[in-house]
């Protein structure tokens, strides 16, 4: 069976996540955070409160998924993650449970692929209001050409020409998604070398949300002044993979007020770009 264009608009059941302060520290660690960042990275440093990265919610997966069963059936094998994004509504607890409720946005027909739109609301179990909502594209190949709308396309938050605003780079290291599968992407294309050959990679590849990781942490750091209660919003496509051990460089652009563009790259290859940013 091919998939149903019919399922946007699926709802699917709602399921239970929860994370303590030793989930967000490890998260922090993952992504590179360290002595400078001690708020990310402690829960017990003399006059710092622990808080917690902005773009944690994209490792509080577990449950409210179940939206992606209407889609119809695919080979997993063609799927890949072709952007990302996450809006915050209010800081995120150190430690809590979240009821997470996913929904398909989207189906746009690419002709010999097909782009799937979700998202995902989390709602605090505490009090009942909604923490973040996390946003996914997932590109399949194989299972467009059923007549649909192509969806957008073309350039997307293009960086104005000139030089950027900040530039910030950071410098992975070779066991960098050795740490980062800690959050539970235990995907082995990350970690074994035998698989990785199996996928064309000399040698197991970073994880494209780690990357993610890194880029707002630059965007954190830049614009909100380390403070994640002034971070908004990010969003960006994964562009290349990146090798552990390569050096991330952020470029960000002021584009209006508490808005900015940015891209990340290794060294000439872009690998992660149409980022946007909002901040306080």
């Amino acid at each position: 069976m091919p998939l149903n264009p019919d399922a946007v608009g699926s709802v699917g059941e709602p399921g239970e996540a929860t994370w303590t302060s030793k989930d967000a520290l490890l998260y922090a660690v993952s992504v590179g955070a360290g002595t400078e960042e001690l708020q990310y990275t402690t829960e017990n440093t003399k006059d710092v409160s622990q808080k917690v990265l902005p773009t944690f919610p994209v490792v509080v997966t577990s449950g409210g998924m179940g939206a992606m069963s209407k889609i119809g059936t695919f080979n997993p094998a063609m799927l890949v993650h072709g952007q990302q994004a996450v809006t915050l509504h209010r800081p995120i607890p150190v430690s809590g449970t979240a009821v997470l409720t996913g929904r398909i946005v989207a189906m746009h027909d690419k002709g010999k692929a097909a782009v799937v739109v979700t998202a995902t609301d989390a709602v605090d179990k505490a009090d009942g209001k909604t923490l973040w909502t996390s946003t996914n594209s997932l590109f399949i190949r194989g299972e467009g050409g059923w007549g649909g709308d192509r969806g957008p396309s073309g350039p997307q938050n293009v960086p104005p020409d000139r030089a950027p605003d900040f530039e910030v780079t950071y410098q992975t290291t070779k066991d960098q998604a050795l740490v980062y599968r800690l959050n539970g992407d235990r995907n082995p294309l990350h970690s074994d070398p035998s698989f990785a050959k199996m996928g064309g990679f000399d040698q197991p590849i970073l994880h494209g949300l780690c990357t993610y990781g890194f880029t707002g942490r630059a965007l954190l750091h830049s614009l909100c002044g380390g403070d994640s209660d002034k971070f908004r919003h990010i969003e960006g496509r994964f562009a290349s993979p990146v090798l552990p051990g390569e050096a991330l460089t952020v470029r960000i652009w002021k584009t209006e007020a508490g808005q900015a563009v940015f891209t990340t790259s290794v060294g000439d290859r872009v690998v992660l770009d149409q980022g946007l940013v909002r901040f306080d």
